[in-house]
């Protein structure tokens, strides 16, 4: 699933296409996604004007003219496509097209249907449930040593457990839970509430610049995410212990070791994390 920074990555690469620009045509070539489409999607959609492009957690969000937001969520496998060519028929898995007036063609592709696009309240976001409770965005200025400090106190979970917690923080993924744990020597195995005040500190600037250091490089292209001009993200070239299970450490050479939690996979050194 996309994490924070390969989202971030496609709000980007959308802003010239929609940020300011009015949708001249919308079409939904099925029913649904992972919900259905609220009813007159498209119509609702066709000749408003997006006032802002934001994120929120792993979400997009284009506040609209009318009050309204239209909330993007790329789930397993969807990508965004933009163009200025409004020619040629769409794929087969090319679930919604819109235009704008930038000029530009956007198309959200998803051949898992796991993705989302719906339109919510605009003054409503924060207590609809895709959004409430969710916790503080790591790159704001809401999210440092002191408070990952209040928020971990007396955790008896894993710190990669807790890290992951979309209440706690929002928008952390598995890739860079760990990239950032690696890059902070914390075993990702450590109970959240024993990680030390010393501690704090570092891992807090490690999440923050892993994150950025992700964005710049356009995120991680694994599976499906691509940029939204069809070039893949190359941060996955950077990676120190993701998915390098084996592999030397880059700083002791210790082989990384992989083990399961809660159900995912969790890649550090031994050595280098205690």
């Amino acid at each position: 699933m996309p994490e924070l920074p390969e989202v971030e990555t496609v709000r980007q690469g959308l802003l010239p296409a929609m940020e300011g620009h009015r949708f001249t045509k919308v079409i939904t070539r099925r029913g649904d996604l992972r919900r259905p489409f609220p009813k007159d999607f498209a119509t609702r959609l066709t000749g408003r004007r997006v006032l802002r492009l934001a994120r929120r957690a792993k979400y997009i969000l284009a506040e609209l003219d009318n009050g309204e937001d239209l909330v993007i969520h790329l789930g397993m496998s969807g990508r965004m496509s933009v163009s200025a060519d409004a020619d040629g028929a769409p794929g087969k898995h090319d679930h919604v097209v819109m235009e704008t007036d930038a000029p530009a063609r956007i198309i959200f592709t998803d051949h898992r249907r796991f993705g989302l696009m719906t339109l919510l309240p605009h003054d409503g976001l924060d207590s609809d449930p895709l959004f409430k409770g969710l916790g503080p965005e790591p790159l704001s200025p809401a999210f440092d040593a002191a408070f990952l400090k209040k928020a971990l106190a007396g955790k008896r979970t894993p710190i990669k457990s807790a890290l992951l917690d979309q209440r706690l923080i929002a928008g952390l993924g598995n890739i860079y839970v760990c990239e950032a744990l690696y890059r902070a020597g914390i075993s990702p195995k450590k109970l959240a509430g024993s990680v030390s005040a010393k501690a704090i500190t570092p891992l807090a600037r490690a999440i923050k610049a892993v994150l950025e250091d992700a964005i710049k490089a356009g995120g991680s292209s694994l599976r499906d995410h691509k940029q939204v001009n069809g070039e893949l993200g190359y941060f996955q070239h950077r990676f120190r212990v993701y998915d390098r299970e084996g592999t030397p450490c880059p700083r002791c050479k210790t082989p990384i070791k992989r083990i399961v939690q809660a159900g995912r996979s969790s890649f550090y050194c031994p050595k280098c994390q205690r």
